[in-house]
């Protein structure tokens, strides 16, 4: 049927309606056809379209406290872990002259992130309010002052600032200690996956750590911060921060004008995983960047499982080797539905692999492809087939029985780590925001918004919360929290009550 259009050659507005009605009724009965097939059709995650649930302001007043106490649970019940390590920190102040004890200044700073204050300015301004330090007293009554943010710069400046990221990874150790996470391992191993991002870029050096590169044909220089993350990425798409490795300057091979690069600083980060969590089954999810023999050589070396991506134009002898046998392999092949897509997965295992100075040096490995299908309604109402195609290198062989898991529910969330590094940059945690210009304190600062990024995602994920979490999301669930605790809203006694009860995180 031909478009109405009007003179200007664009559709009219009853034209557009019926498109969009026509597009509806279309994806209807995709859908229903998708169900047929056994397939679980695409859907949206999407806040409730309806008014607010309470009725009279009691019942907001009760939700409101709910929602923060329970919040406020999730902090206090480990807090503990933190403070013990923390006080471990050697504080180079002069006591005559300190008003805040270390520990409450570093507190402060968890949650200034947890509040999502997204300046020092901001939390000197919102925080220090009479209504909002009162309430915060309730829940924290060692905090009878809080410091200026400043002083928690200069703190941050002066200490040795990888003492909190140690504080908070002998947190996330207890969560493994306590099998927290066990339901989400993949072939019982914990999935950690490693990608870099930039911080935040200025055009003048700051500090000599800093690294260079230079822009367009003016080769006009800027200076910015590389940080190399580590995360748990479990497949219900819960990430948990693992580790931060900073890219810096004087890593590189200054003698010959080289810099630090991610490579360089994928292996420091690794020794220093296997530091901390030396008896820890592992398996990493890494991007194309990583498909070398010596990452793979270092993953076994510390009895680590790998998925790393392989991309077409990347180890082209595995290549050659894999679409030569493909073929003459029998029982390599399997054919499954996920989600609303049909897949079809090919592997080819025990493949060698070598590399280093004459080729020397060889490892085997495992390469899976994964083909698959979808339907999907395009803008003209028309159902079209899409397609992808996805490959892997394996440190274990594939099978019928593991395939799925490796690739579905763990080489394919590597995704979790890159949306957790967009929630910090984009949803309140400010993770561009450098907060101070001094090296020490700009990395103190981060790690207490990863820290302070850990509390919001247990609070997502814990069992007394996720209701709540649903009904307002994610951002609408810390502002909620913040408005509530900025307000006339918590009661003492019904505070004390609720603290007084019997707590124990539980996730969904």
């Amino acid at each position: 049927m031909p478009e109405k259009q009007t003179a200007s050659g664009r559709p009219d507005t009853a034209e557009l309606t019926n498109q969009r009605a026509e597009k509806k009724k279309v994806e209807k009965q995709l859908r229903e056809h998708q169900k047929t097939e056994g397939l679980k059709p695409a859907s949206r995650d999407s806040l409730p379209n309806c008014k607010c649930a309470c009725k009279t302001v009691a019942e907001e007043k009760a939700e409101r406290e709910e929602a923060l106490t329970e919040q406020m649970k999730i902090i206090k019940a480990h807090l503990p872990v933190l403070l013990k390590r923390l006080r471990k920190i050697q504080d180079p102040r002069n006591p005559k002259k300190c008003k805040h004890k270390m520990t409450v200044i570093l507190i402060y700073g968890i949650l200034t992130f947890v509040f999502q204050m997204s300046s020092r300015r901001e939390a000197n301004r919102e925080m220090t309010r009479p209504m909002f330090m009162e309430n915060l007293r309730l829940y924290f009554p060692e905090l009878a002052d809080l410091p200026h943010n400043d002083t928690l710069m200069r703190l941050l400046s002066a200490i040795e600032v990888a003492e909190i990221e140690e504080a908070y990874i002998e947190l996330v150790r207890r969560f493994v200690r306590n099998k927290k996470f066990r339901r989400y391992l993949i072939g019982n191993c914990y999935p950690v996956a490693v990608d870099g991002t930039q911080k935040f870029v200025r055009s003048e050096i700051w500090s000599e750590e800093c690294l260079e590169r230079k822009i367009g044909k003016s080769e006009r220089r800027q200076y910015y911060v590389y940080v190399l993350e580590a995360c748990l990425a479990f497949h219900n798409g819960m990430t948990i921060p693992l580790m931060s490795e900073f890219l810096s300057y004087p890593e590189g091979d200054t003698d010959n004008n080289k810099q630090d690069c991610e490579l360089k600083a994928f292996h420091r980060l690794m020794r220093r995983l296997k530091k901390k969590f030396p008896r820890l089954p592992v398996i990493l999810l890494l991007d194309g960047l990583y498909a070398n023999g010596p990452v793979a050589e270092l993953c076994a070396e510390n009895k680590w499982q790998f998925m790393i991506v392989l991309k077409d134009n990347c180890l082209r002898s595995v290549w050659e080797e894999f679409n030569s046998l493909r073929g003459l392999e029998k029982g390599n092949r399997a054919n499954r539905k996920w989600g609303n897509r049909k897949q079809h997965f090919e592997w080819v295992n025990g493949l060698e692999y070598r590399y280093g100075e004459k080729y020397r040096r060889k490892i085997v490995i495992h390469v899976v492809v994964c083909e698959e299908t979808w339907e999907k309604v395009n803008k003209n109402a028309e159902t079209e087939i899409m397609t992808s195609r996805h490959a892997w290198i394996s440190s274990e062989p594939l099978n019928y029985g593991n395939v799925h898991e490796r690739c579905n529910m763990g080489a394919r969330h590597r995704w979790g780590i890159e949306t957790g590094i967009l929630v910090e940059k984009r949803h309140g945690y400010n993770y561009e925001h450098c907060f101070s210009y001094n090296w020490s304190a700009m990395k103190g600062y981060h790690y207490l918004m990863k820290t302070g990024h850990l509390f919001t995602i247990l609070a997502q994920y814990s069992e007394c919360l996720i209701k709540t979490v649903k009904n307002h999301g994610l951002k609408g669930f810390i502002r909620f929290i913040r408005e509530t605790v900025s307000g006339p809203w918590p009661d003492e006694e019904t505070v004390f009550r609720r603290l007084n009860k019997n707590f124990q995180l539980r996730l969904a």
